[in-house]
């Protein structure tokens, strides 16, 4: 059985990450959604409510999960059983920094691959960075977040819309 895990702080969850997680929810038999407790960001959600936020938009695909974690990815990773981790790019310069880091991981463990998904067009731009900044001066966030998130992500800014 093919293990996966997407990790990532999802913070908030975007529709490139959701692009991410279903077209690899295609290729492996099972996808870990990993949610990063990093305790050195300052988040908008708690780790809870990220978990919560994911397992709402995936609750209608069989092979996936959501968990949280912290420390080393690869360490997580033998706990869970998983081999492999998918990764989104957007662009060159998330290539340059995501190969490092799957280098890395596969030198402390062999066993692990990292697979690169390019991200879809429509979402080439997008990140948590760029909603939260549209987000703090009450911008239109439709074409960046799931629907149902819009006005979690106001009201941690105090807008109502």
């Amino acid at each position: 059985m093919k293990r996966a895990i997407y990790p990532g702080s999802f913070d908030p969850l975007t529709l490139g990450h959701m692009d991410i997680i279903e077209r690899s929810s295609r290729i492996v038999d099972e996808l870990v959604v990993g949610v990063l407790n990093n305790s050195a960001k300052n988040s908008l959600f708690s780790l809870d409510e990220r978990v919560s936020m994911i397992k709402e938009m995936t609750d209608s695909m069989p092979n996936v999960t959501v968990s949280s974690f912290d420390g080393l990815l690869v360490d997580y990773m033998k706990e869970i059983q998983a081999t492999i981790i998918v990764r989104g790019l957007r662009a060159v310069t998330d290539f340059e920094y995501e190969l490092q880091i799957a280098q890395t991981n596969h030198v402390e463990n062999p066993d692990v691959e990292t697979i690169f998904l390019t991200t879809s067009l429509q979402y080439s731009y997008l990140s948590s960075t760029i909603v939260k900044e549209f987000a703090s001066y009450g911008g239109d966030l439709t074409k960046f977040v799931p629907a149902r998130f819009i006005d979690r992500i106001y009201e941690k800014y105090h807008i109502s819309k």
